[in-house]
Order: C-alpha cells, then sequence, then structure tokens
C-alpha cells in the first residue's frame, strides 16, 4: 500500500512541474522507464537438462503378480500417495485387472489460489484528495492539480502525512527449514551406501537392475542421500528386507538384502544416516543390492556416485 501512495504523490508533483513547464514554454523530456529491467525468453526460463524424461502413464491396469508395493516402486513413487489417490484402505488388497491411477489428473495438480489480501485503511491525506476530486473509481489514479504556490504546499503536506500514517507492511517468508529433498527435482550429490567390494553390476540386458557390494554381516548401510522412507519391510520378491528412500519427484534409490532396517516408513533421513545393517535375506551372500531409479527406471548407480 505504501508504494502506491508514494506513486500517488509522485504523480501528483510530476502534474505540477508539467504544468509549470507548459506555461513557460518548454517541453519536459520524454524518459522510458524500466528499459533496464527487461529480460529476454531465453534468459529467464532455463529449463532443466533431463537426459530421460518422465514418461510414467496416468493409469495402470493390474495384472498377475503386481502389488501395489511393486507398482510403486516400478514407477518411482510412493505406495501410500498412489493408495491415497485410488482411495485404497488396504495397500495388500488389489485385484487383476483394477485400474490404479499413479499421477494426479491436471484439476488435482492446479496451482492452489493464493488467499486474499486485505488492504490496509488508506491514510487520511488520500481521502482528503479523493473528497476534493470526487470518487477515485480505481485507486491510485493520477489527480490533475494547476501549478500554484498553494498546490506544491498540498503535496508537501501530503508527503509528510504519508510517511507518518501509511502502514509498514512485513512480508514473512514461508518457512523451509522443515523441507527436505522430496519438493525438489534437481539433480543430487549421491554418496557411498556402504564399503566393499562390486561383486555386480548394472546391466540392461542381464536386467541387472543394481550393483551388488559386498561386506560383513552387520556392516552399516548408509542413505545415499537425503530424503523420506516410502517402503520398508520385505514385500517385493527376490529383495529380502528392503528399504526404499524417495529423494525428489525424480529420484529414488532401493536397499535390498538387509539384515536389519533401522528406519521407518515417513521417517525423513539424511545424507550419510545409518539406516540399516547388511545381511543376506533372500541373497546368495552377504551384500547390498543397490538401486537408484529415475522416474522408477533402473539407471546405472556407477554414473552417479563416487566409486
Amino acid at each position: 500500500m505504501n508504494k502506491y501512495l508514494l506513486h500517488t504523490v509522485s504523480i501528483l508533483l510530476a502534474g505540477a512541474v508539467l504544468t509549470s513547464c507548459s506555461s513557460s514554454g518548454r517541453q519536459a523530456p520524454l524518459v522510458e522507464r524500466g528499459a533496464a529491467k527487461k529480460i529476454t525468453a531465453s534468459s529467464a526460463q532455463r529449463p532443466q537438462d533431463n537426459q530421460q524424461q518422465d514418461n510414467r502413464p496416468q493409469v495402470y491396469v493390474i495384472a498377475k503378480g503386481d502389488t501395489l508395493y511393486s507398482l510403486a516402486f516400478n514407477y518411482g513413487l510412493d505406495y501410500r500417495e498412489v493408495a491415497e489417490l485410488n482411495n485404497i484402505q488396504n495397500p495388500d488388497v488389489i485385484h487383476v485387472g483394477q485400474e490404479i491411477r499413479l499421477l494426479p489428473n491436471d484439476a488435482a495438480t492446479t496451482t492452489k489460489s493464493l488467499p486474499e489480501t486485505k488492504r490496509a485503511p488508506e491514510p487520511k491525506a488520500v481521502s482528503e484528495i479523493k473528497a476534493q476530486t470526487g470518487e477515485i473509481k480505481e485507486w491510485p489514479r493520477a489527480v490533475k492539480l494547476n501549478y500554484s504556490v498553494q498546490a506544491i504546499a498540498q503535496i508537501k503536506k501530503l508527503q509528510a502525512e504519508i510517511s507518518q500514517s501509511a502502514p509498514a507492511i512485513v512480508v514473512k517468508a514461508e518457512d523451509k527449514t522443515n523441507s527436505t529433498a522430496n519438493e525438489s527435482d534437481g539433480e543430487l550429490a549421491w554418496g557411498m551406501p556402504t564399503a566393499g567390494k562390486i561383486v555386480g553390476e548394472f546391466s540392461e540386458n542381464a536386467n541387472r537392475k543394481g550393483i551388488d557390494i559386498a561386506g560383513k554381516l552387520g556392516q552399516n548401510v548408509l542413505a545415499s542421500a537425503a530424503g523420506k522412507v516410502v517402503y520398508s519391510g520385505s514385500g517385493l520378491r527376490g529383495y529380502g528386507k528392503l528399504l526404499i528412500i524417495k529423494h525428489n519427484k525424480t529420484y529414488l534409490s532401493a536397499y535390498a538384502h538387509n539384515d536389519q532396517i533401522l528406519v521407518k516408513e515417513g521417517q525423513s533421513v539424511s545424507k550419510g544416516q545409518h539406516i540399516a545393517a547388511m545381511g543376506n535375506t533372500d541373497a546368495d551372500q552377504v551384500k547390498l543390492h543397490f538401486e537408484i531409479r529415475k522416474f522408477g527406471q533402473p539407471v546405472d548407480p556407477a554414473k552417479y556416485l563416487p566409486l
């Protein structure tokens, strides 16, 4: 509000000065405003370079052998969010042929409208000018005053009243101290999930979706990046005791064959946090099977980890 009041004062003062210039036969110079703040479209919009696009379908039809957990894992989602989106009360109960919506439709993802902002009361000086010049339908509007000593005095008085009576508007920034990496879809700085020898490499042709790192029973397994635990359990065949962390809208990571899981679903974890103990559940040796998934699709962890 203060900005608009000062703008009104500037217009009043400019009108008085221009009136004076025209009466003396001189023309006021034209000044182009805002030219220094022009931003080209190319510099204002810098889209992220994603080598792999999000091609996930809106709806998936359940096939034999599917579970809600595997479905969410394969599409890089939180199974609880999928269950809520489809009004599924029990995540263990789905049936073949059932249509599952994976992503919200456009109506559900529309940005929420901002709350209505109430204007602060107008300073007394502005009300007086309204009374003198008639109703102002769209405020602020330029008010034309004839150049005179009285007009200049009135403007100065208005400036003084505005500075004293105009309310200060304080905008409090949204607190993001508790937000995690989940809300960002940028690239991450990945860390090693454990120490040891790599005994299994990623291979699309051989359907090896991650890497295997050999170690000792009970060895520390660490979160490779900050995020939120979206799955903890033994419900995905072939993974043993599995832990899945969702890092942002693009990436999640998986930690399989654990002996013990030390964090719970819904818990936020930091990079390097001790999250599990290495084991051999549903495996032929003690090892960590580690995967990184981008939009649900497995990618080679060797391209992300500091090996």
